[in-house]
C-alpha cells in the first residue's frame, strides 16, 4: 500500500487544512509558521529602524529613507520563497530565531553594501533574547487574527443573529423552561437575548490589550545597560513597544507573562460558549418545528432517507467550538505558568493558537449558513401555544394578587386557586375564560383576561428588542 506521507502535494494532516481550508484562510495571514516568520522578520527590521533613528548608540549613522523602505519591503514581499530560505538557514543554525537573524543580515548586507556599513548587521537582533522578538510577534499575530479575520466574522454573525431577531420580534413563541410550557415570549426575543450576549462578549474582546516585553534575558536590561550605560534603556524599551502598536509590560522574567493571552482567550471561549448555547437552542427549535430548512442548497440531508434535511451546520458548529474551546482553555490556563525565569512549554503551546482561532472560525462560518437555511414557521409556534391555554395562570394569579394587596375582597389564596385549575391538566380557553368569569374580578380586569390568548401574551417581548438590542 503506497504511504498517503510521500504523496505531493503534501496531504493535511488537519480538517483545518485540508476538508475546511476554505473557511480559515484568512487566519494563514496571522497564525501560520510562516505568518510567526514574517513577524519576526518585522519586528527585528523595526528595531534596526528604531536604534538608528533614535540615535541608540551613539555614533551609528541613521539609515535612509531609501534603505528603511527597501528594509521594510523585506516584510512586505515575504513569500513562498522566503519562507524555504529561512527553513534552510535553520537546518544549520537549529534556532529559529537565529535563522532570522542571519536572514536579515544577508539583506542589510544587500540594501547597505559599504564597507563602512558592515557594522549595522550587529545591530540586529542587539540587546535581544529570543523572547523579545517572539512575544512582539505573537502580540503582533494574534492582534492581527482578532482584528482583521476573526472579529468581523463573529460581528457579522451578530449582525445577523440581531437582524433575524427584529424580522421576528413579533411572532409569539411559548417558552419552555425546564422543558416544561412557561410564559409565552417571541422568537424574536429569544433570539435577541443571545444576540445581546454575544455582542456584550465583543465589546470585551474589542477592548483588548496585547502586552509587549522588550527588556532581555530575565527582563533586568543586564546586557543593555552595561553595553550602552547612558542610555535610558526602559524609556527605549516602552518607545519600541508602543510603536508596534502594542502596550508595553515593564515588569517580566525572560518571557513576557502571557496573561493577556489568557484574557483573551477566555473571552473568546465564552463567546464560543454563548455560541454554542444559540446552536442548541435553534436545533431544538428546528426538532420542534418552529424551523424549516430551507431546501435547495444542494446539501443531502440524509444517505437513506430522501425526506430528512438534517440541522448539520448547527451540529458542526457544537463540535467544532468544543474543539476551539478545549485548546482555549489549555492556553489560558498553560500560558500563564512558567518556571521561574523561563520554560519552553509557552513555545510549543502557542504553536496552538492558530488552530484554536481556526475552530472558531469554522463554528462561525457554519452557523452563519445555517441561519441563512431558516425560514421561520409561525403556524407551528402558534399550535403549541394554542395547546397550552394553562400558561395564562401566572398573569391571572399576579393580577389577584395585586387587587388583593389594594383591598379588593375575594382575592384570596390567587396562585393556590390557578395551581387546582391548571396544575397537571390541559385546559383550552372555554375554561379559562369561565374561569376567570367566576373570579369576581373588576369589570375592566375581567375583560382584559377573557380576551387574553396565549398568542397576545407577550407583553414587552417585541419592545425589549427594539429598545435595547444593540
Amino acid at each position: 500500500m503506497a504511504s498517503l506521507a510521500d504523496a505531493t502535494p503534501p496531504i493535511a494532516l488537519g480538517a483545518l487544512d485540508g476538508r475546511y481550508r476554505g473557511a480559515v484562510a484568512p487566519l494563514v495571514d496571522h497564525l501560520s509558521e510562516a505568518a510567526l516568520n514574517r513577524q519576526r522578520v518585522h519586528v527585528e527590521i523595526e528595531w534596526l529602524i528604531h536604534q538608528t533613528s533614535h540615535g541608540v548608540v551613539p555614533g551609528v549613522r541613521s539609515l535612509t529613507d531609501g534603505e528603511v523602505a527597501a528594509l521594510r519591503r523585506v516584510v512586505d514581499d515575504f513569500g513562498t520563497d522566503e519562507v524555504a530560505e529561512l527553513g534552510e538557514i535553520e537546518r544549520v543554525t537549529v534556532h529559529d530565531v537565529k535563522a532570522v537573524e542571519y536572514f536579515l543580515k544577508k539583506r542589510l548586507t544587500a540594501i547597505a553594501p559599504a564597507d563602512e556599513d558592515k557594522g549595522l548587521a550587529e545591530l540586529i537582533h542587539f540587546g535581544c533574547t529570543s523572547e523579545d522578538i517572539n512575544n512582539l510577534s505573537y502580540a503582533l499575530m494574534v492582534k492581527g487574527a482578532v482584528d482583521q479575520a476573526w472579529l468581523p466574522k463573529a460581528q457579522a454573525l451578530v449582525a445577523q443573529v440581531s437582524e433575524l431577531a427584529r424580522e421576528l420580534k413579533d411572532v409569539p413563541l411559548l417558552a419552555h423552561t425546564h422543558g416544561q410550557p412557561a410564559t409565552p415570549t417571541t422568537m424574536g426575543k429569544e433570539l435577541a437575548v443571545l444576540a445581546h450576549r454575544l455582542g456584550r462578549q465583543l465589546r470585551r474582546i474589542e477592548k483588548q490589550e496585547y502586552l509587549g516585553k522588550f527588556n532581555g534575558a530575565t527582563g533586568t536590561f543586564g546586557a543593555h545597560a552595561l553595553a550602552l550605560p547612558d542610555v535610558d534603556w526602559p524609556a527605549v524599551s516602552r518607545a519600541f513597544v508602543e510603536g508596534l502598536g502594542l502596550t508595553w509590560n515593564p515588569l517580566t522574567t525572560q518571557i513576557e507573562s502571557h496573561d493577556w493571552q489568557a484574557e483573551l482567550y477566555a473571552d473568546v471561549a465564552r463567546f464560543n460558549r454563548i455560541l454554542h448555547n444559540l446552536c442548541t437552542d435553534v436545533w431544538t427549535y428546528i426538532s420542534m418545528g418552529y424551523f424549516a430548512q430551507v431546501r435547495g442548497q444542494g446539501t443531502v440531508g440524509s444517505s437513506t432517507m430522501p425526506h430528512k434535511v438534517n440541522p448539520i451546520r448547527f451540529e458542526n458548529a457544537e463540535a467544532n467550538l468544543e474543539v476551539s474551546n478545549a485548546l482555549l482553555d489549555v492556553l489560558g490556563g498553560t500560558l500563564v505558568q512558567s518556571r521561574l525565569q523561563r520554560d519552553l512549554t509557552d513555545s510549543s503551546m502557542q504553536r496552538n493558537i492558530g488552530t484554536a482561532f481556526g475552530h472558531s472560525m469554522l463554528a462561525l462560518d457554519n452557523v452563519a449558513r445555517g441561519l441563512a437555511g431558516l425560514d421561520a414557521v409561525p403556524e407551528r409556534m402558534a399550535a403549541d401555544l394554542e395547546a397550552n391555554w394553562e400558561v395564562l395562570g401566572e398573569p391571572i394569579q399576579s393580577a389577584m394578587r395585586a387587587l388583593g394587596a389594594q383591598g379588593v375582597p375575594g382575592m384570596e389564596e390567587p396562585y393556590e386557586r390557578l395551581k387546582e385549575l391548571t396544575r397537571g391538566r390541559r385546559i383550552d380557553g372555554d375554561d379559562l375564560r369561565e374561569f376567570v368569569r367566576g373570579l369576581g374580578l373588576p369589570s375592566d380586569v375581567e375583560a382584559r383576561f377573557v380576551a387574553l390568548t396565549p398568542q397576545t401574551y407577550t407583553a414587552l417581548a417585541s419592545r425589549l428588542v427594539d429598545d435595547y438590542l444593540a
